[in-house]
């Protein structure tokens, strides 16, 4: 692609991406390290993995010895809870903790997450629509069983805007109840909502 074309798609500056080319400022001689930001923006618009972009620019490395604890299904799990050094798992057998030393394949277990149907629905909760039962709108409650006598969790108002009727599709799926025929289309488009 030509700068022009990636400047476009990435909203930086054709000047710019060719500093980054170069790996110096032309016009101060200074070295340049991209931000985070200006990485996603390059990822999305050359259609690279955001990931190897954050390890080659040194933000991340290249490691993944951390994964998910070997007795937790994240598809059995109702939601995750992230502290500032370990994760939370809720589901029907209880609450499993995990600390986490090095979050390198943080990015790679978030998109797994996603991959499963979970939503990020605050910012340290990620819920599995799959296992929601029960949505109460006028209380903002999540439950993971029918008879509201379980566990839930309450959502803030922007997520529950953002979320109302997937939720209320996953919903009518996951007790079987009938969805309109709108919904299948809003589901597949759910990994994209999700992105944004």
């Amino acid at each position: 692609m030509s700068l022009r074309k990636v400047a476009s798609k990435s909203g930086l500056s054709h000047a710019y991406i060719r500093d980054l080319e170069l790996g110096r400022n032309r016009t101060t001689n200074d070295i340049i390290k991209p931000s985070p930001d200006t990485l996603r923006k390059l990822s999305q618009a050359y259609q690279y993995p955001y990931t190897d972009l954050l390890m080659k620019a040194g933000y991340l490395e290249e490691a993944s010895s951390w994964k998910t604890p070997g007795e937790i299904r994240l598809d059995n799990v109702w939601y995750v809870e992230f502290g500032t050094k370990s994760i939370k798992y809720f589901s029907q057998e209880g609450i499993v903790e995990e600390n986490v030393e090095s979050l390198v394949a943080f990015t790679s277990f978030i998109e797994a997450l996603m991959d499963l149907h979970f939503v990020k629905v605050d910012m340290h909760l990620f819920v599995n629509l799959n296992k929601i039962k029960k949505y109460a709108p006028s209380e903002g409650k999540l439950y993971f069983d029918t008879l509201e006598d379980g566990p839930f969790i309450t959502l803030a108002a922007m997520a529950q805007m953002k979320y109302h009727q997937t939720l209320l599709d996953y919903v009518a799926r996951n007790t079987g109840m009938s969805m309109d025929a709108d919904s299948d289309a809003r589901q597949l488009s759910l990994k994209a909502k999700l992105l944004t």
